[in-house]
């Protein structure tokens, strides 16, 4: 019998997820496990409690596992929480806050949006009028890190006033948790949602919600969804210790657990932010000194994904400079921003300060390319 290699990755992803992965975590996913099987189910729960650790330390919270992408777990989440006849306000200032907005209005959950723009941070004060003067509000959603951009949302200061207002309070953390502190009792959230491809640095395939007990056992037969109802995927996992009710993606779940193993041996949430930011300080250094501008002012910029303007070259085409940075190993992001012309670049997953330099190198090299061949062309 041959012995199976994961072969090497002919580039480093520099996207906010899928991102790149440890060898030892894609090896993991060589073992097929059964749903059913006892050892695969205790591993659930290993992870269902290694969570809740790294979100709190508070004894009040569970969490849950869900099948799909983040974007499954947000519906779940609204679609599950607010009640039928809640109301739903969504503080957002980009496209991941305002897809949640999408979410409610498709599925009919009545709901409003305080939408800041994409380049602006919140207004703590606008939340707190609405709250104010629409009482009907049951719960306020925002995204953390709201990757079209890179914004870092005070999500403390935001959950005082929630919490003032006796309000449920959702936080869309699917690009931070994990790669940036924080305690979810602190905070005043109900509900913090994630996913198990962005800072945890495991491979796509599920999302997970840390919900405070009091909060979801209010959600029972609430849900809009059958695949998608949080409560019965938490009361099955409860009391089936660990059992998804649908079939889970195995080789996900068990690479993710390598992954937290692995976050661990890191140094945890702390030690893996301080090379999040060291990743970012580095580009944003380099890429400054060749002449590119960040889009957002360093105060409101989040360690995870850095946008730039796009340069004014008259040369300069992203798609031939996505293609010269991905000949030399590396793949970033096109931009997302409506108003400006931009791209993207993210500091998360197996990367490390000096894949930055490297990267600097890289992006000098695309440009004098761009600058000299395309033009004579």
């Amino acid at each position: 019998m041959t012995t199976k290699q994961v072969p090497d990755n002919p580039y480093i992803l520099l996207t906010p997820g899928p991102l790149s992965t440890t060898r030892t975590v894609k090896q993991t996913m060589f073992r097929d496990w059964c749903t059913w099987d006892d050892d695969y189910n205790q591993l659930v729960e290993k992870i269902r409690r290694k969570l809740i650790g790294l979100a709190t330390s508070s004894d009040d919270y569970t969490s849950v596992l869900m099948q799909g992408s983040g974007t499954f777990c947000v519906e779940s989440v609204i679609t599950t929480a607010v009640p039928h006849g809640g109301k739903l306000l969504v503080s957002a200032n980009g496209a991941y806050g305002l897809r949640i907005a999408k979410i409610a209005e498709r599925i009919g959950i009545k709901h409003m949006v305080m939408d800041s723009g994409e380049v602006n941070p919140l207004s703590l004060n606008q939340v707190e009028n609405f709250l104010d003067e629409d009482r009907e509000i049951s719960h306020v959603a925002v995204v953390h890190c709201e990757t079209t951009t890179g914004m870092l949302n005070p999500i403390k200061e935001l959950g005082e006033i929630v919490k003032k207002y006796g309000k449920e309070y959702i936080v869309d953390a699917m690009s931070s948790f994990g790669g940036i502190p924080f305690d979810a009792a602190e905070i005043g959230a109900d509900y913090v949602i994630s996913s198990a491809n962005k800072c945890i640095q495991g491979v796509p395939g599920f999302g997970f919600v840390i919900a405070l007990q009091e909060a979801i056992k209010k959600t029972k037969g609430q849900a809009r969804s059958l695949s998608l109802d949080l409560y019965d995927q938490w009361e099955t996992m409860e009391q089936h210790h660990g059992k998804w009710r649908f079939t889970s993606p195995t080789h996900t779940v068990r690479a993710f657990f390598q992954a937290l193993l692995e976050l661990e041996q890191e140094g945890g949430i702390e030690k893996r932010h301080a090379r999040y930011r060291k990743n970012h300080e580095v580009l944003l250094n380099g890429m400054i000194s060749l002449g590119f501008k960040p889009l957002l002012p360093e105060k409101y910029q989040s360690p995870i994904i850095t946008s730039f303007l796009s340069p004014t070259h008259p040369d300069y085409d992203f798609k031939v400079f996505y293609q010269k940075l991905k000949g030399q190993g590396f793949v970033i992001y096109p931009g997302k921003v409506t108003q400006n012309d931009t791209f993207r670049i993210g500091n998360i997953g197996e990367v490390y300060p000096q894949d930055m330099h490297r990267l600097i190198c890289a992006v000098e090299s695309a440009m004098y390319w761009i600058s000299t061949v395309m033009k004579k062309n």
